[in-house]
């Protein structure tokens, strides 16, 4: 995101606006909160819990019911001509008296042809007035269960409605007609399903939820006398019980759920904590390091002292980080080496144009030519062997190792230096097996560190002497030695003789023949390869100096 001067903002600063709500975090919440979401959202129907609850309450109906057609059919009937009907006088006490101790349930009495004949909420009043019985009044709620209870609608009522809050009889459109007003409400609708209900028998219950919201179950059972039906009753209930103990089960789940979510929050704020918040830190340090900060190493503290897989990266980062200034600071010192070296030589080739301008012996003329060109090849080979070192580098981390098997390779440099030496040069005898010594690498910078050790040593050597390479497998490495009988190495000098340009040549020979990057390069070549290279004396029983030493260790493939 571009800032107002039109510049792209840094990552970290991005990741510092979005600290709070960065990505990490947010997957942190979605992956945290969803399980807990989906329980609340599968329990809101509580859809097998409920419809137990509701067939119980229409088991425990019907057999009401049945109680009150029993109870009708032998108390409120009347033989006439050979057959029962019944006496609407005698039915309407009895009914009011049955349904007394169910406050919430309506019973209503129909003959055979659907006619209302009793209503156990309508009586007679003073003055023979028509009087209805109002329905108790629902149970309060306290101020929690209230408000979760309305939450609750509210949000159900966004959802697909399933069959527990209504279940619908098909509407006849012939079923007969008539006017009653029954207490409980409800619709034209709603009356006619509830005579189809009475007319067929009971065939099955009618549940329905008013416009209050009260939950309404109706049975129908027939009032039989002997073989023949005299009337029909029909109960209809306010199932409270079946709100009630739903309400307190969605009660605890909402509270379960609000207490899971609370805890996933915080668990999200933890983990964000202990891994976004490292994360963010660890960018931090990553922008100090590009921007030159913090050479030694940016990264906290704290998370360096970390056991697990932040700790591990921070490390990793802080390796990474040296390792990078390192190499920084060798490139520095290199391009400083490099200038140094090749001043020498056109400081001489400087001084003798200038002195070839003033002079005209001939002889001298051509002795000042001659260093002249023995500068030049000194800088070429000199040029050459830096731009050789610069690339060994680059080379081996571009190249994938592969396993190489170095006793041709050995047996190659044996035979090239037999078929080139001359009559008085030392001789070289390689010591190796045929087989296991397959290393890792790159063929041809490996060919390079051994020209260059065994050209080092037999350069070393006294004329007629024994240069010997020694090669055997040990473990996961493998071994290589290279001796000479040369007067070995300076003490002091037994590591700095891997230092760029350092020169220490054998007594006698020509300045400049070498530009002391040989072992330098080699040094490179192994460690990049994983290996080892060390240089040590050889000596006798009494300590005296026998020669120089290279060993070199590689990895076994």
């Amino acid at each position: 995101m571009p800032d107002a001067g039109g510049a792209p903002s840094s990552p970290v600063t991005e990741t510092r606006r979005r600290r709070w709500l960065s990505p990490l975090l947010r997957r942190i919440l979605l992956m945290n909160a969803l399980p807990p979401a989906l329980l609340a959202a599968t329990l809101l129907y509580l859809d097998q819990y409920q419809n137990g609850l509701l067939a119980a309450e229409v088991e425990s109906l019907r057999t009401q019911a049945r109680i009150y057609a029993a109870a009708i059919s032998e108390a409120a009937v009347t033989p006439r001509d050979d057959r029962t009907i019944l006496v609407p006088e005698a039915a309407r006490p009895l009914l009011r008296r049955l349904v007394e101790p169910s406050p919430n349930t309506q019973a209503r009495l129909f003959d055979n042809t659907g006619l209302l004949v009793a209503d156990s909420r309508v009586r007679e009043g003073p003055g023979g007035a028509i009087v209805t019985e109002p329905l108790p009044p629902p149970e309060p709620r306290g101020a929690f269960a209230g408000t979760v209870a309305g939450l609750y609608e509210r949000v159900l009522a966004l959802l697909p409605r399933g069959t527990q809050d209504q279940v619908r009889v098909d509407v006849n459109p012939n079923a007969p007609s008539f006017d009653w007003q029954p207490e409980f409400g409800g619709s034209t609708t709603d009356r006619r399903e509830e005579l189809r209900l009475a007319l067929e028998g009971g065939v099955r219950p009618y549940i329905r939820r008013t416009a209050e919201g009260r939950l309404l179950v109706s049975v129908a059972e027939p009032a039989r006398r002997g073989s023949a039906s005299v009337g029909i009753v029909l109960l209809t209930r306010e199932a409270r019980e079946v709100d009630a103990r739903l309400l307190d089960i969605r009660v605890s789940v909402l509270a379960l759920f609000s207490l899971a979510l609370v805890l996933t929050v915080l668990l999200s704020l933890y983990l964000s904590r202990t891994i976004a918040t490292p994360i963010l830190q660890l960018a931090r340090a990553a922008a100090a390091m590009r921007e030159g900060e913090g050479r030694g190493g940016s990264v906290p503290a704290p998370l360096l002292r970390r056991e697990d897989e932040i700790g591990v990266l921070a490390r990793d980062l802080q390796t990474a980080a040296r390792a990078l200034w390192a190499r920084i600071d060798a490139n520095e010192r290199f391009a400083a080496d490099v200038a140094h070296e090749l001043r020498n030589p056109l400081t001489s080739v400087r001084s003798a144009i200038e002195t070839l301008r003033r002079i005209e012996d001939p002889t001298k003329q051509r002795r000042l030519l001659a260093i002249i060109s023995d500068d030049a090849v000194r800088m070429d080979r000199l040029i050459n062997d830096i731009a050789d070192s610069s690339r060994v580098d680059a080379e081996l981390s571009r190249t994938i190792a592969t396993p190489v098997d170095v006793a041709p390779i050995l047996g190659a440099l044996g035979e090239l230096q037999a078929a080139t030496r001359e009559e008085d040069d030392p001789r070289l005898e390689i010591e190796a097996p045929a087989e296991g010594l397959i290393v890792r690498g790159v063929e041809g910078r490996l060919v390079q560190v051994f020209r260059n050790l065994i050209g080092n040593a037999i350069s070393f050597s006294p004329k007629g002497g024994h240069v010997v390479v020694r090669a055997r497998p040990t473990g996961q490495m493998v071994e290589f030695i290279v001796e000479d009988e040369g007067p070995g190495i300076p003490e002091a000098k037994l590591e700095s003789i891997f230092d760029r340009f350092y020169s220490e040549r054998p007594t006698g020979e020509l300045f400049g023949q070498h530009s002391g990057l040989g072992l330098s390069i080699s040094k490179q070549i192994v460690e990049g390869l994983r290996g080892r290279i060390a240089a040590e004396n050889r000596r006798d029983a009494q300590g005296a100096i026998l020669g120089a030493r290279f060993i070199v260790r590689l990895p076994a493939a």
